[in-house]
């Protein structure tokens, strides 16, 4: 049926078939990538319709507005992101989501750079679309956060690794350094990434080869050289973001197995979907894969080796140091396994079976356009999310107005919930500066001197204990100080919502030392654990 259906194809088809006809010339994929961000966009502008941005994304466009070479949870990239993309859009949700799906397309981009490394044609769309229909590029791209600014680096990364190791010049080892330290300082968990790097270059026939060559010791070199400013930053701050990460590194043995067996199990369910399509598009040819497997190419035996390395290696570390490890974490790297399988069958696929992937990959979209998001937006304006999203514009509003009520001066300062905190500085017309991260405010104690004398305010959500004792504890070193009680309500397209109850603990200027200049400066600094 597929190759009648090629030789006379239903009108329907036809301009699907157009539409493949344009990869050679240069236009099909970004035209589908194009559409992939605009829809999704559309998805989440209606699907989180009156409700706040993720906290995750909150969390990167506050770290963004103070350039450092890392941060005291995370390795930079997601802030620089942002900043770089505010400087150029504006600060706002449908922006920011945006951002995250842009994020997504040039993932998508990246992997399309490595697949024609391999293949010609409708096949290189084939992987872009069994990709889509995985949750990786959508709903985990819309949380823009450390795990979501992976999904461009690492193919970027492993392109430019494959070019190194199959060209050996300069230019491509200087490239594949540069883009693997980028990746670095995106999250360190892509350390199994550079590691699967080294061990499927020593695991290659051309190993000899590609040693002896100038070429991995360029990229060493010039990986380091990038990596640079973010080490030396590392070794002059107390290396706060390895303590955050080995605090993940708090399990058993058999925490581990489980985790593990999760971790497989959860990445499987990712790919669940495109599993089964591409089993009805291999139909009995199935049964060509250990023929194929055995004549796969040089590259693809490469990027075999890799794709092993980054499950493998997560598992054994998670087994021997007792390491959380959430599935999510390796969604990145499920391009690695669309691309085997789809360039490393001999056989040619139809375009009857990459028109129907596209219709279903379409098919979902619009559905989720059309009726899933309207259907989660009315239900969350209902029942409201934990993080409480719904609130967020709403309770920075309300500190906002009773502040300026209180002292006559925009608000400058900010904590409290981290949730809470992120919000209000992102939808306060005063976008004041994030204190220090609540979870750490038990170690760090107080705001400094400057801080307090030109006033701050946080925020609680009531029935969050931690954050109510903090704020006590708090409240009675402060000072002079106002705490106050308010309830706020979501909205969804003129219709009231659930409500709740804000605490908010205001400690006004106690004079004008210092200057909005020289405050946030300070504001900065105080966000370093005491000496």
């Amino acid at each position: 049926m597929a190759e009648r259906s090629d030789r006379a194809p239903a009108r329907w088809r036809r301009p699907f078939l157009r539409w493949l006809d344009g990869i050679a010339a240069g236009w099909a994929v970004p035209l589908l990538i194009a559409c992939f961000v605009v829809v999704w966009t559309l998805y989440l502008a209606i699907a989180y319709a009156g409700s706040g941005l993720h906290p995750d994304t909150l969390e990167a466009w506050t770290l963004g507005r103070n350039f450092a070479w890392g941060y005291h949870k995370h390795p930079p990239l997601m802030g620089w992101i942002a900043a770089s993309w505010t400087f150029v859009f504006p600060s706002s949700d449908w922006s920011l989501q945006l951002m995250a799906m842009a994020n997504a397309g040039l993932a998508l981009f990246f992997v399309d750079l490595v697949s024609r490394q391999f293949v010609t044609g409708h096949k290189r769309i084939l992987v872009l679309l069994l990709l889509m229909l995985t949750p990786a590029y959508q709903f985990h791209a819309q949380r823009f956060n450390a795990n979501s600014v992976l999904l461009a680096t690492w193919p970027l990364a492993t392109w430019c690794f494959l070019r190194a190791f199959e060209t050996r010049s300069a230019l491509w080892a200087v490239a594949a350094g540069c883009a693997t330290a980028l990746a670095m300082v995106g999250k360190y968990y892509s350390i199994f990434l550079v590691t699967s790097f080294v061990f499927a270059a020593l695991a290659h026939p051309a190993r000899r080869a590609y040693f002896a060559s100038a070429s991995p010791w360029i990229s060493t070199v010039s990986g380091l050289a990038v990596l640079s400013p973010h080490i030396y930053w590392l070794e002059t701050t107390g290396a706060s973001t390895f303590t955050y990460a080995l605090a993940h590194a708090n399990g058993n043995a058999a925490s581990s197995i489980g985790e593990a067996r999760n971790f497989l199990l959860g990445l499987a369910a990712a790919m669940s979907v495109s599993t089964v399509l591409w089993i009805f598009i291999a139909g009995t040819r199935l049964k060509q894969f250990p023929a194929d497997f055995a004549a796969m190419s040089p590259g693809l035996r490469l990027l075999f080796s890799v794709a092993v390395g980054t499950i493998v290696l997560p598992v054994l570390t998670s087994l021997v140091m007792g390491t959380d490890l959430p599935s999510l974490w390796a969604l990145q790297g499920l391009f690695l396994f669309a691309v085997l399988v789809v360039c490393g069958t001999r056989y040619p696929i139809e375009r009857f079976y990459t028109v129907n992937v596209t219709v279903i990959a379409a098919g979902a979209a619009l559905a989720a356009v059309l009726v899933v998001a309207p259907i989660h937006a009315v239900y969350r304006n209902d029942r409201g999310y934990e993080e409480g999203r719904n609130f967020y514009a709403q309770a920075a509003n309300e500190l906002t107005r009773e502040w300026r009520e209180l002292t006559g001066e925009p608000l400058s300062a900010v904590s409290g919930d981290d949730s809470l905190a992120f919000a209000t500085a992102f939808y306060s017309p005063d976008h004041p500066n994030y204190a220090r991260p609540f979870e750490y405010q038990y170690s760090w104690g107080l705001p400094r001197k400057t801080t307090l004398d030109r006033g701050w305010a946080a925020l609680c959500f009531r029935g969050q204990d931690y954050c109510g004792r903090w704020m006590e504890w708090v409240s009675g070193s402060a000072g002079h100080f106002i705490k106050r009680e308010f309830t706020v309500q979501a909205t969804l397209w003129g219709q009231s919502g659930l409500t709740r109850e804000v605490v908010i603990l205001m400690v006004p200027p106690r004079g004008d030392s210092a200057s909005p200049e020289s405050a946030a400066d300070d504001f900065s600094a105080s966000r370093r654990p005491a000496d």
